[in-house]
């Protein structure tokens, strides 16, 4: 069951809201646990009795290392604690997200020398496993180092870690950031609905743009040989698909968090806008690059112990978030590399002699560097990759195919007019509110374009098969 599904919009999403209405304020913690528990367990039972038990063991080592804080015990008691709490949460993460490319690795290499292949039944990802153990992660670190005060009631801790508006895909919510609200919040009608409208665009921005795209972009990566345009056209498609499909999805859960009372941080500031790849990384997936930043790239040791610790530190993070991505293939890692290799380069460049960038040059060169990242993100293997790259660069021809020429439909196009408009926007919002001041029809555009636009996705819904978010496989 995905946000973008009639049975959520039509069953799950109504009747959870009647309920959580209805019960007293006191209750309502206890309404969202039951109702998220209940939503990851119609994904599937397993994947909920996974949820509960890394539940359990956050809340009670948490409890742990508070008390052997409290406790005034030695030193070294409290760290360890922590460090095994949290290789604990890695491994179960690695192992769900890495076995099956290990495997397959390790099968490969044994063909390879002459062995029969490795006899390995694929390891299924729960989904939001990824996000679930970062946040529980963020948790135990931050009370051993006092930022938050643990948590002593399982119910709130809980309802924390198993939201299910945000915790399959982002944003990546810290317990401090929610600590006020789990145990006093507002559910009135404006929150309701402010949250409610914000829920609409992020559904306009995944069913209108982001799932119309979506065929193209698989029939592009499935060429043999793409041309020029073809592979620029799957590129540059790829790139608004995944942009509208991650953003609109952490919009409704922002929409839906603050349906209930809750105010989630923003994860998206318009990236595509970025001066630098540092700009980027402050715009895109914001809840996980303040996390790698907070809890890994300053775990390593930031910019404290000299120049050279510096760019290692800023490569390794990167490359340790190209692998939470996805283990499915070895292209996450690379892309994280890459990205890693380009903030140092931006860092070294910022910090040298050399003369300044433009600013019009400094943007074309990050949007074009980003694009021909997310080629590699998007390929499941090197190879493809590789053909993609090929065709990017004219290898195969330069004009549009036959094969890509009858799968171009209109609908298309117009999605991706609809997407530029919705990038570019922002940029004239300022002038057309000042230039239109308190304009009636201004004013109405703004307050019922969300309502025809998710009509319009709840139709498309209705009409085509229910498309995944794609950071479900992350």
């Amino acid at each position: 069951m995905v946000f973008a599904s009639l049975e959520f919009l039509t069953l799950f999403l109504p009747l959870f809201l009647l309920v959580y209405a209805l019960a007293p304020q006191r209750a309502r913690n206890g309404v969202l646990l039951a109702g998220s528990w209940l939503f990851y367990g119609w994904l599937s039972p397993l994947f909920l009795s996974l949820h509960v038990v890394l539940t359990i063991v956050a809340w009670v080592g948490g409890l742990l290392v508070d008390r052997a804080r409290e406790e005034g015990q030695g030193s070294l008691r409290r760290p360890v604690l922590l460090i095994a709490l949290v290789v604990f949460n890695t491994a179960v993460l690695v192992w769900y997200k890495y076995a099956n490319i290990v495997a397959a690795t390790v099968s490969d290499l044994m063909q390879y020398y002459g062995a029969m292949p490795l006899a390995w039944q694929k390891v299924a990802l729960p989904a939001g496993l990824s996000f679930i153990v970062l946040q529980a992660i963020s948790y135990l670190v931050d009370v051993h180092r006092r930022t938050v005060a643990v948590e002593r009631s399982f119910i709130n801790y809980a309802t924390y870690i198993s939201m299910f508006g945000h915790s399959i895909a982002g944003p990546i919510i810290r317990y401090d950031w929610v600590q006020r609200e789990l145990r006093e919040r507002w559910f009135n009608w404006e929150n309701f609905s402010l949250g409610a409208r914000r829920f609409m665009v992020g559904m306009a921005m995944k069913v209108l743009v982001a799932d119309t795209l979506s065929p193209l972009v698989d029939a592009v990566f499935h060429l043999e040989h793409p041309t020029l345009v073809d592979a620029w056209i799957g590129c540059l498609a790829y790139s608004m698909q995944l942009f509208f499909d991650f953003s609109g999805y952490s919009a409704m859960a922002i929409g839906l968090g603050l349906m209930l009372g809750f105010h989630f941080p923003e994860n998206f500031n318009h990236p595509y806008l970025a001066g630098s790849i540092q700009d980027f990384w402050r715009r895109w997936h914001i809840s996980l690059s303040s996390w790698l930043r907070d809890y890994l790239y300053i775990g390593l040791g930031g910019n404290r112990h000299g120049v050279w610790k510096t760019y290692r530190n800023l490569f390794l993070t990167m490359a340790i978030a190209g692998l939470w991505h996805g283990g499915d293939s070895w292209n996450y890692l690379l892309w994280g590399s890459a990205h890693g290799l380009a903030l140092c380069i931006d860092r070294a460049w910022s910090r040298s002699a050399l003369p300044s960038i433009p600013a019009w040059l400094a943007h074309v060169l990050t949007l074009l560097f980003v694009c021909l990242a997310w080629t590699l993100f998007r390929a499941p293997d090197f190879a493809t990759a590789a053909t993609m790259y090929a065709g990017q660069f004219g290898l195969h021809g330069t004009g549009l195919s036959d094969a890509l020429a009858v799968m171009l439909r209109p609908v298309q196009a117009l999605a991706v007019l609809l997407g530029l408009f919705w990038i570019v926007a922002p940029l004239w919002q300022a002038a057309l509110e000042a230039r239109c001041g308190e304009r009636a029809l201004y004013l109405w555009f703004v307050r019922l374009w969300p309502i025809a636009a998710f009509l319009l996705s709840f139709a498309l819904i209705a009409s085509r098969e229910t498309v995944p978010f794609l950071y479900f496989q992350f």
